[in-house]
């Protein structure tokens, strides 16, 4: 008797993270901007962003409150995770990431390790 074996398919996607202040590069892949405000001094019309999905940034509320204070990360996160959890903004994130494989989420902090974008692309990571 011939045993098939199950092969699993793996699919790897690539997610980082980067200012949008910095020179876009063929390695970012698809650019989502994830800030729920337009980033100051960056033009629409050469921002090379492909998406803006302001809908999965934080809340004006856990925006205003956390103000990027690197005390409240964890908390930060705990709430921003469940303020997205089952969110049509981030079902929306997910199928980019599955769609296009290489994604860039770009923000405006100037803390590069505390923001909306590093806890989103743990989320993505899981």
């Amino acid at each position: 008797m011939d045993k098939q074996k199950s092969h699993k398919r793996v699919t790897i996607y690539m997610v980082q993270t980067k200012r949008i202040y910095e020179p876009a590069s063929k390695s970012d892949g698809y650019r989502i901007l994830v800030d729920r405000l337009w980033p100051r001094g960056i033009k629409k019309e050469t921002a090379a962003i492909d998406v803006w999905m302001k809908e999965v940034a934080p809340s004006n509320e856990l925006r205003k409150w956390f103000n990027h204070e690197a005390d409240k990360w964890t908390q930060f996160k705990t709430k921003y995770r469940a303020e997205l959890k089952n969110t049509a903004a981030l079902k929306e994130l997910h199928a980019a990431v599955e769609k296009y494989k290489t994604v860039t989420l770009l923000y405006g902090a100037k803390d590069e390790m505390h923001n909306q974008a590093v806890a989103l692309e743990e989320m993505l990571k899981g």
